[in-house]
C-alpha cells in the first residue's frame, strides 16, 4: 500500500485542471497505473491524497503533472550557477576592484588554481579514471585443446597444478595437469555419474595442493545426504568423501577456517575450524527462492564475499563478516553473476552478463569504490574463473555454446537410442522452439540482439526483431493460433509484446512488471499470465490484453506458467531447494489444485499438457542431461518418452498437441582451458 503523501495543494485548483483517480491520472499520462503509482512513490511525480477519505482517494493537478514532466528533462541553469538573475549586471566595476593590487589578485588565483586541482583530484580518484586493468601485461596460454567441452576450472593454490572436467574420454570426469608439463590426468574414469553443476563452483584444491575436490550428486537427489564434495589425490588415486552434506566451500588463506554452505532452503553458510559439524556456527542464510553460491574468504578475513540472487539471471557479489550480521551487496549487475576471486584485498575479478543478457564478460572492481569495469572485448565468453593464492596466475574456461533445433518422432517405448533429425534454419542459431499448427516459431540471436523466426513450408520468416533486445524465456503461441506473445529485456526494462502470427501489429500490453520466464496464454485468448519479480521473488500475474493494469493471480514463488487447454488450472516451477525444484498447481481462482508430487532437476522448467490436459510432458534427468518424460495427472503413472545418448544436451523443448512429434533445443559447449599470468606489481 502506497505511503501517504506529504505533498498538499497550495490552492485549489479548477475542476476543469482535476483528475481525480489514479486511473485519470494514468490516461492523461497515457501509462498504465502500475507505473503512475511508482512514479508517485519513487520520483515525486505530484499527486494528492483527500485528507479525511480513505488513503487510496487521490487527485491531481494537470498543470503540476506537465510541469513535472517538462522538469524531467531540466533545461541547464543560468550562468550565475542559480536561478537568481545576476544583480546589475552591466553595473562598471567599483575604483576599489580596479586598484586592486597585482599581488592580491596573484594569491586569489593561486589558491582557486590549487582548490580547482584539489578537487579535480578527489573528483578523478572517484571515477576512477586513472584506472588501469589487472590484466593489461597479461601472458595468454592455452591449457587445453581437445575436442569437447572443457569447464570449472581450477588451480592450486601454488599455481603449479590446473584442475577441470572435461568429457575428453566420452563421460564427464575430473582431469588435472601440471602447469607446462603437457600432461593430463583422469581422476575419475567414469566412476562418478553426476559432476556438473553450472551454478556452483564444482573443482578446487585442498589448501596444500595435495588434494583435488569436486562436487557430486547422486542422481536425482538433493538432500543433505545426497549432495557433498570429494576429493582424489592431485598425482593419482582413489576418490573419497571429504566433506559430507556440502555443496561449496572455501578455506582461508591461512587454512585454519572454513566456510561453506549446504543445499538447504536457502545454502545457508557457515564459519568453522575446519569441521562440518551440526554445532557450527551458521552466518547467513538467502531470503526464500533464492540462493547463496561462491562463498570466498578475503585474504585478510575480514570478509566472506558470495554471490546471491535467484538463478540464473538475478544475482550479485554480497559480503559478510566471518562472525555473522547484515550482508553488504558490492555488485549491482542484477544478472548472470559468478566465480569471484580477489587479487588482493581490494581488487575483486568476476564474470557477469550484461544488462541485455549477453555475456558473461570478465570484470573487475576495487570493492572500495565499486565502479565495475569489463575487462575483456569481442565476443569471448567465460564460463569459469579461479585465481592462485599470490593473484599473479588466473585459469579460465573460454567457452563457445552452440544452439540447434531437432525434430523426433516420439515411439510407444524407447526401447533403443532416440535418434533426432536436425531442422535445417536460415539462422546460425536456433532456441526456445514453439510448435504451431502449421509451423515452427523460435528464436535467433547475434551478439548484439535476438529475433523472433518462424518456419512454415520449409521456408523461414523473421517475425520480429529488436536492436540491444533478449528474448525472456521464449514465445507463447494463442490458444486459436493467430496471435503471439513474448517478453524482452531491452536497456534494462522488461516488457510484455502482442503480435499477431505473420509479425504484424506488434504491440506492448505492460511495461511495468519485472518480467521472468515464459509467458502463457490464458486458455480464452483474453489475458496472458507471466511471472514478475517482487524483491527477488517472483509471483505470476494475468496481464490483460485490452491495457488494464496487470493483476497479481499467485502470490507465492512461481514461474513458467503452463495452462490446461481447459482453463481449470495452471501448473508452475516453484523455488530451487538445492539442485531440484517442485511443481505446483492452481484453478483459476487461484485455489490450490492436487498434482502428482513432481520434483525436477534445474534447467528443466518448460511443462506442457498433451492429451487434452489428462498428462503433463516434462524433462528429467541430470543438470546436465535429460529426457523427456510422461506423467498422467489422473493417476500419477510415468513413462520414459525419450533416450538420448549422454552428449545430447536439452534445454528446451515443445511437443505437438497430439503428443507424437517433438522439437529439442541442443545446446553444445565447445571450451577451453587458459591460463593468464599476471607480472609481478
Amino acid at each position: 500500500m502506497d505511503e501517504p503523501s506529504l505533498r498538499t495543494p497550495s490552492s485549489e485548483r479548477p475542476l476543469e485542471d482535476r483528475l481525480d483517480s489514479w486511473k485519470e491520472i494514468a490516461a492523461h499520462l497515457n501509462r498504465d497505473v502500475t507505473t503512475v503509482q511508482r512514479w508517485e512513490k519513487r520520483e515525486g511525480m505530484p499527486v494528492h491524497r483527500h485528507q479525511h477519505d480513505r488513503l487510496g482517494s487521490v487527485y491531481a493537478s494537470r498543470a503540476e503533472l506537465d510541469a513535472w514532466t517538462r522538469s524531467r528533462n531540466l533545461p541547464p541553469a543560468p550562468a550565475n550557477g542559480n536561478k537568481i538573475p545576476a544583480r546589475n549586471p552591466t553595473a562598471p566595476p567599483s575604483e576599489t576592484a580596479v586598484s586592486a593590487s597585482p599581488i592580491r589578485r596573484f594569491v586569489v588565483l593561486a589558491a582557486a588554481t590549487v582548490a580547482l586541482a584539489i578537487v579535480a583530484s578527489i573528483w578523478l580518484q572517484r571515477v576512477e579514471y586513472f584506472w588501469r586493468s589487472p590484466i593489461a601485461d597479461a601472458r595468454f596460454q592455452s591449457v587445453t585443446d581437445f575436442d569437447g567441452v572443457e569447464q570449472d576450472a581450477a588451480v592450486s593454490r601454488d599455481g603449479h597444478f590446473v584442475a577441470f572436467l572435461s568429457d575428453r574420454d566420452g563421460p564427464m570426469d575430473v582431469w588435472v595437469t601440471q602447469v607446462g608439463s603437457g600432461e593430463f590426468h583422469n581422476l575419475t574414469h567414469g566412476a562418478i555419474p553426476e559432476l556438473m553443476n553450472p551454478s556452483i563452483r564444482t573443482v578446487g584444491f585442498s589448501p596444500d595442493g595435495s588434494l583435488v575436490t569436486f562436487w557430486v550428486r547422486k542422481p536425482g537427489g538433493s538432500g543433505a545426504g545426497d549432495i557433498g564434495i570429494w576429493a582424489a589425490p592431485t598425482l593419482g588415486g582413489e576418490p573419497r568423501p571429504y566433506l559430507q552434506g556440502v555443496a561449496e566451500f572455501d578455506w582461508s588463506h591461512d587454512g585454519s577456517r572454513l566456510t561453506y554452505h549446504t543445499p538447504g532452503p536457502g545454502d545457508p553458510l557457515f564459519v568453522s575450524d575446519g569441521s562440518v559439524k551440526p554445532e557450527n556456527r551458521q552466518i547467513f542464510t538467502a531470503p526464500a527462492g533464492l540462493h547463496c553460491h561462491f562463498p570466498l574468504w578475503a585474504p585478510d578475513a575480514a570478509f566472506i564475499y558470495f554471490v546471491q540472487g535467484s538463478i540464473p539471471d538475478k544475482l550479485d557479489i554480497w559480503r559478510v563478516s566471518p562472525s555473522g550480521g547484515t550482508p553488504e551487496r558490492i555488485t549491482s549487475h542484477n544478472g548472470r553473476v559468478s566465480y569471484p576471486v580477489l587479487l588482493g584485498r581490494r581488487t575483486l575479478l568476476y564474470l557477469a552478463s550484461d544488462p541485455d543478457g549477453s555475456g558473461p564478460w570478465l570484470y573487475s572492481m576495487d570493492v572500495e569504490r565499486r565502479i565495475p569495469h569489463r575487462l575483456t572485448s569481442g565476443l569471448d565468453r567465460y564460463t569459469s574463473l579461479a585465481a592462485s593464492a599470490d593473484g599473479r596466475r588466473l585459469v579460465l574456461t573460454l567457452a563457445s555454446p552452440k544452439r540447434t533445433l531437432w525434430r523426433l518422432r516420439i515411439a510407444d517405448s524407447p526401447t533403443t537410442v532416440s535418434t533426432p533429425a536436425r531442422i535445417s534454419l536460415t539462422t546460425s542459431t536456433g532456441f526456445y522452439p514453439r510448435i504451431g499448427r502449421d509451423f515452427l516459431l523460435y528464436v535467433s540471436a547475434t551478439s548484439t540482439s535476438e529475433s523472433i523466426w518462424k518456419v512454415a513450408n520449409g521456408t523461414g520468416t523473421e517475425l520480429w526483431h529488436g536492436l540491444g533486445t533478449r528474448i525472456i524465456g521464449g514465445p507463447a503461441i494463442a490458444p486459436d493460433g493467430r496471435s503471439i506473445a513474448f517478453s524482452v529485456r531491452q536497456h534494462g526494462q522488461t516488457f510484455l509484446y502482442v503480435m499477431q502470427a505473420d509479425g504484424s501489429n506488434a504491440r506492448v500490453v505492460s511495461d511495468s512488471l519485472d518480467l521472468q520466464g515464459a509467458p502463457a496464454w490464458a486458455p480464452d485468448g483474453q489475458s496472458i499470465t507471466s511471472a514478475g519479480d517482487d524483491h527477488g521473488v517472483p509471483h505470476l500475474f494475468r496481464v490483460p490484453l485490452d491495457g488494464r493494469t496487470p493483476v497479481l493471480f499467485v502470490g507465492e514463488y512461481a514461474v513458467d506458467p503452463a495452462w490446461a487447454p481447459d482453463g481449470h488450472f495452471v501448473v508452475y516451477s516453484g523455488p530451487d531447494i538445492g539442485t531440484t525444484f517442485s511443481v505446483k498447481a492452481v484453478t483459476s481462482d487461484a485455489s490450490a489444485h492436487p498434482l502428482p508430487n513432481m520434483t525436477l532437476t534445474r534447467g528443466a522448467r518448460h511443462l506442457a499438457f498433451v492429451d487434452g490436459g489428462r498428462s503433463l510432458v516434462f524433462l528429467r534427468g541430470e543438470i546436465q542431461h535429460k529426457n523427456l518424460w510422461l506423467v498422467d495427472l489422473n493417476t500419477g503413472a510415468e513413462r520414459q518418452l525419450t533416450n538420448l545418448t549422454p552428449d545430447f544436451d536439452i534445454r528446451a523443448f515443445d511437443i505437438s498437441p497430439d503428443g507424437r512429434e517433438v522439437v529439442l533445443e541442443r545446446v553444445q559447449e565447445q571450451a577451453d582451458v587458459v591460463l593468464l599470468d599476471l607480472p609481478k606489481p
